[in-house]
């Protein structure tokens, strides 16, 4: 998948036009952060684990991260974030610009509740020089959630 594959499928939901390229990469949180003139919270993080060998995403913010009793809580497995260098092929995104849209069958994606925080926030559009800014009804709406989950803590 590629920012190509990511526009089409927003332009779908009229919201194709969202979608900001920057000169600078926008790999990590603080680096999407500076590009697209934020605060890290704003930032979505697409994180990507295997779960009884299935590909699953949780989004959340950019300022907590995987509290693994947590996780191991609500999937009753220790956290496994699927290498870097293996996500295009779980997912159908490079490590760098996961996003929760136009990804691969079968991945399933959750919401972290911190995301409830923010009222404008940055998810990747499919590479590491993009984002896309939407609102929790329009990112709820294009990604589909497979359900809402409470594994994260702030920094």
């Amino acid at each position: 998948m590629t920012l190509s594959a990511v526009r089409e499928y927003l332009d779908s939901f009229g919201l194709g036009d969202r979608i900001r390229i920057v000169a600078e990469s926008s790999a990590t949180v603080e680096l999407a952060a500076a590009a697209l003139g934020c605060e890290p919270k704003q930032i979505v993080k697409t994180l990507t684990f295997l779960v009884s060998g299935e590909p699953i995403m949780i989004l959340c913010p950019g300022h907590v991260k995987i509290d693994n009793a947590k996780y191991k809580a609500r999937f009753g497995e220790k956290a496994r974030m699927i290498p870097a260098g293996e996500v295009g092929a779980f997912v159908g995104h490079e490590a760098g610009g996961v996003c929760p849209f136009a990804v691969k069958d079968g991945v399933k994606i959750f919401f972290d509740e911190s995301l409830r925080e923010n009222d404008r926030m940055y998810p990747a559009a499919g590479d590491d020089h993009s984002g896309v800014e939407l609102n929790l009804s329009e990112l709820t709406a294009c990604a589909r959630p497979d359900g809402w989950v409470d594994v994260c803590r702030k920094v």
